[in-house]
């Protein structure tokens, strides 16, 4: 710790550096930088979160959800329908 005498009064520089007051607590710019990159981290993490869950959700969800066509193609291979039912409910469906 550095004593200056200012008339009557004595001033204390404890810590200070040639960056001005304290600069964040001695870590210069860093210290500005660095709460701005923290923040960044922990909102990239969060959203990281999230994208994960919704995308499992889905991935379940779609498991068990089949499109028209796939049940279109299964009715024909087990038989259900003929070939022109089999083409007319395919063209429908591609077209709408």
């Amino acid at each position: 710790m550095m004593f200056e005498s200012a008339g009557n009064e004595f001033l204390a520089h404890a810590g200070e550096s040639d960056w001005g007051w304290h600069d964040m607590m001695g870590f210069g710019w860093f210290g500005w930088f660095g709460g701005i990159f923290m923040l960044l981290f922990w909102v990239l993490i969060i959203v990281g979160i999230v994208w994960f869950i919704k995308w499992l959700v889905e991935q379940s969800s779609s498991g068990s959800r089949k499109s028209a066509l796939e049940i279109l193609d299964e009715k024909y291979a087990r038989g259900e329908i003929d070939d022109e039912e089999y083409e007319r409910r395919r063209r429908k469906l591609l077209e709408g």
